[in-house]
Formats: structure tokens, sequence, C-alpha cells
């Protein structure tokens, strides 16, 4: 039995009966054209685990051979371990670097280890033939590092958990209310002030608990740099996300002319210390757009466009934006009648198509939470579809590219299970099952429709996650499931086989423990996992935000 996450599309013993074979001492790595960036992330990282050297070599059965094939589609991939030379081949370097990942799951959960922990030990491989390609092109993972700020080595221990996954984008949620964590040189307020809060809310905004110690930390401009090149030696791209004209209230404590300062005292704001959807937002001046040009402008040298597909993707927000201090500002109100425009709605609108146009004439590509919807939809801008699937549904149908990322299937700050022991219960109960049967795309979209859904993400939102082990436990075992659903040819979701998978995730939870991941166990979080006494957000139905 092969217990493989994501299952492949076919696997095929080879010899047509079950065998084995070992990599040793003298197993040498022949890395093709193309294949180098690959042969050099393989013999770092399997080296380290197994403690074999995989020396340069190409005149020996006993090799690793990496080679682009072009009859494979980009992602595609195919293992061949029959008793010659094991191949590893993709249609380009991203597929060689998946099907390494699938080559390294058949040696065992001790190949994921950082130093070999049984001497001598013998590292087989199943002979077998795998023939596998993604479904879909984007499959995401959102991290935000905004509410509770995740340091840079945690940052990259994701990209690699991602990898081993099979999952090729990064949305990085760099900015709200609550901190600002990347470093912006021409505004250095931002980190200065931006990146820190006095006190954290322990909970949901009801809870009467704080954490009063000061909560902060930015990446500079070369951590950025590190993420992004590190990435993209995994085949993963980096979205970086921008908040704007709401959740901002970090920016304009930190630059108080960027509110609006004629309806509310902008200097007395500090970054936000609680949760909820924040009344501070950006006012439509030319200054603010000419700030966050300058911002974008320094974005757009730390997160080139060809460092791997969908790079060129900027994500500006664009969500949960309250109106009431437009509605009130008479600057707000003098933009409204010089534009044109019907209303506060448009105004957002208006604003999101100015830095549309600026990405565009940057050759870039805007994308937006739905709410960018609400106005009219700014020309080439693509949407993350959150509150369900209407939103995507309504831009796949105007020809607009869609991420689908509904909270009530794939927001996995939401609670695992119904009982008294998770901790702070957040939102709608979503089992391991429940995201092993989501499905990405509307039935209700015809084909030509359903092409513009390019992939699927899932987010992990950090109010109540307030380190790695709280990341960890939210996002795993859930994010196996949803690799699965990302990258597998599943069935429709009433007859996706989740028994099989449960099965196959016992291997896998092994590979986990390997990685020192914390995720939540079958049986329950284990005791130091629960959060006794911190209120959660119970209520299905309420509000998506904590």
């Amino acid at each position: 039995m092969i217990d493989l996450i994501p299952a492949p599309q076919k696997v095929s013993w080879s010899p047509p009966a079950p065998g084995y074979e070992s990599l040793d001492a003298d197993t040498h790595l022949e890395a093709r054209a193309g294949t180098e960036g690959v042969a050099r992330w393989l013999r770092a990282t399997l080296g380290a685990a197994t403690g074999l050297p995989f020396p340069d070599g190409n005149h020996t059965d006993n090799r690793i051979v990496l080679s682009v094939e072009p009859d494979l589609a980009p992602e595609a991939y195919r293992v061949v371990i029959d008793g010659y030379a094991r191949r590893i081949e993709g249609g380009s370097a991203a597929g060689v670097f998946w099907g390494a990942q699938t080559f390294r799951q058949l040696l065992g959960p001790d190949a994921y280890r950082r130093a070999p922990v049984r001497p001598g030990q013998k590292w087989e491989l199943p002979r077998v033939t795998i023939e596998d390609a993604p479904r879909f092109r984007w499959r995401g993972l959102m991290l935000d590092v905004a509410r509770h700020f995740m340091p840079k080595d945690g940052v990259l221990r994701y990209l690699d958990l991602m990898a081993a996954h099979k999952l090729n984008v990064f949305h990085f949620h760099l900015t709200d209310d609550q901190g600002w964590r990347v470093e912006i040189k021409r505004h250095p307020r931002l980190t200065e002030v931006g990146s820190w809060r006095a006190r954290t809310k322990f909970g949901h905004r009801a809870s009467p608990l704080w954490d009063e110690r000061p909560h902060g930390g930015y990446y500079t401009q070369d951590d950025i740099r590190e993420i992004v090149a590190y990435a993209a030696e995994r085949h993963i791209a980096v979205v970086p996300e921008i908040d704007v004209p709401g959740h901002s209230q970090a920016a304009i404590a930190a630059y108080p002319e960027l509110g609006n300062t004629d309806v509310i005292d902008t200097t007395a704001l500090s970054v936000w210390d609680t949760w909820g959807i924040n009344p501070n937002v950006l006012a439509p001046t030319d200054n603010t757009l000419r700030f966050y040009e300058g911002v974008f402008e320094e974005i757009l040298e730390l997160f080139p466009a060809d460092a791997a597909p969908f790079s060129s993707f900027v994500h500006v927000g664009g969500d949960e934006c309250p109106k009431e201090q437009w509605r009130r500002s008479p600057v707000a109100q003098s933009r409204i009648k010089e534009l044109s425009l019907a209303d506060e709605d448009e105004l957002q609108s208006w604003f999101i198509r100015h830095f549309d146009a600026w990405l565009t004439a940057r050759g870039r590509r805007l994308i937006g939470w739905d709410e960018i919807l609400e106005g009219g939809l700014a020309p080439g801008a693509a949407v993350s579809s959150w509150r369900g699937y209407q939103g995507g549904i309504t831009a796949a149908r105007a020809g607009h590219d869609v991420v689908m990322c509904p909270e009530q299937q794939v927001y996995l700050d939401h609670r695992q299970d119904g009982g008294a022991d998770e901790p702070v219960p957040i939102g709608y109960v979503r089992t391991l099952e429940d995201v092993y049967r989501f499905e990405p795309v509307p039935p209700e979209l015809a084909p030509e429709e359903a092409r513009h859904v390019i992939g699927t993400q899932a987010n992990l939102w950090t109010e109540v996650m307030e380190d790695q082990g709280r990341v960890d436990y939210q996002a795993f075992p859930r994010l196996a499931a949803f690799a699965e659903v990302t990258w597998s040819a599943l069935p429709p979701p009433a007859e996706r086989d989740f028994a099989g998978f449960e099965r196959r995730m016992g291997a896998h939870y092994e590979r986990l423990d390997a990685l020192g991941v914390a995720y939540r166990p079958a049986t329950g979080p284990r005791p130091w996992q629960r959060r006794p006494g911190v209120l959660g957000r119970p209520i299905e139905g309420a509000p998506p935000n904590v």
C-alpha cells in the first residue's frame, strides 16, 4: 500500500509484482538541463535526512535522474522506480520538483527529518511508476502575519510545509489594523510605529481577557527578498497583500494624514489592539494615492513578477471598508461629486480601479477580496471569493479570474469540532471531512465560465493564533485535505473516499510528526493545545471576522 497525499492520478507496480530497492552511499544524482535547482533541494533535504551524499554521476543504474520531458504538462510529473536508474521527470522544473516531493514520501517519514535518526537505516523505495498532474494552477495558502506576527524562520518553515503538500501560491497578508509588517524605506514610520501594538485582546473581541505585553515585529526588505527567493526555489509564488482602503489603522496611526482628518482626530489613533471591522479607513485623497503608490513601488521591487507563476499578482485587500466616515467627510463627498460617482460604494471602486490601472501599467495584476465587485469591478482585476461562492460566480460570469476561498469551507481559523475542548472556538465547525469534501468550482458555472476559476486557497487568519503552535493546530491536518482537493482529480464531494483518505492520513501523521507540526490529533486536542476559559465566537453564521 502506498499512502501518498495528495493522491496521485495513477500508480502502477513496475514490474507488476510489488518489490523494493534501496538508496545507499553509492547512489548518484544526475541533474539534466533545467533541473539544477531541484537537485540542490533534493541533495540538501534528503541528504540531511538520510546522511547520504548523492554525488554527481550518470554511469550507474544506482542513481536518481532528474529531467524535464516535453511530453508532460508543465506541472505534471512521472516517477519511475523499476530496478534501473530511478527517474523523476516533469514537464518543467516545477513538475520535477513536485515529483521529488512524491519521491520523498515514498522513502517514509524519517525522510522528513533534518538528520539521520537510525544509523545504518535502509532507505527503501517501492518499485512503482507514478504519473500525476495538478487539477488547479493556483493552489494557495493565505497566512495572516498582521494580527499575530510570525518571525521569518516560521514563514520559511511554512513554505516548506506548502511544498511538501504541492501548494504553490503563498498569499502573504502583510498589513492590517493590528500591524504593518513590511519595511518601506520611504515611509519608515510604517514599521517604527505601525509594526507593534501596546497590548492584544485574548480571544474573541467580547472576551474580558487581554495580553498586556506589547506585540509586534516586521520583515526587513532583505527578509522579504530572502522569503521570495526561498519560495521561488520551491516553485511557490508569493503574493503580497497591502490592504486598502479599509483595514488600515496601523498605517493611519503611523501617518495620521492618511485618515479622514475632517471627521476624526487621527492623531489620537494607535495600532489597534482588538478584533473586528474597524471604522477608520483611508481618506480618498490625492495624498493617500501618492503615498500608497510609493508603497507599491517598493513592493514591486521586493516581489518581482518573474519569481514564479502568479508572482505578477498583487493583492490590495478591498474588503470590509465601512463607509460611515466617507459619508460624514466633506472631502470624500467632494471627491464623489468631482468624479460624478453615485455613492460611497463607487468611491471605493474608484480607489481600487486607480491601483488596478497603476499596477497594470507596470505589468502587474490586481487581485482583491470580493468586495471589489461593489460599485463596479475593476477591469482586469481578479477576485478572491471569500463570502461564499457568489462573488466568484459573479466575477467568473463577467470574465474575471477567480480564486475560490469561501469562508464557510476553507477558513482554517474556524474550529475543527463542536466539542468544548477546542481552543478559542471560532465560527463554523469545519471538520477534516468537511474540508475534504470542499468543491472549488460551483456547479452553476458553465464550462467556459468555470475556466475562470484558476484555483483555490485556504486562509489562516491569526486573531486567536498567538504563536506557531496555534497556527499549526488550526492548519493541520485540514491543510493536507485541502491540498488533495486542489491537486488531485477527485470525484464529486459526495462520492469522495474520506475513509480512504483517513487511512492514508495514518502515514501522513508520521510525516507531520517528523516535521514537528503541532497538528490537531484525530482524537481531539492535547491538554496543552486547549485554551480553557478563553471566549471564542461559537455562533454559527456570525459575522465572519473575529
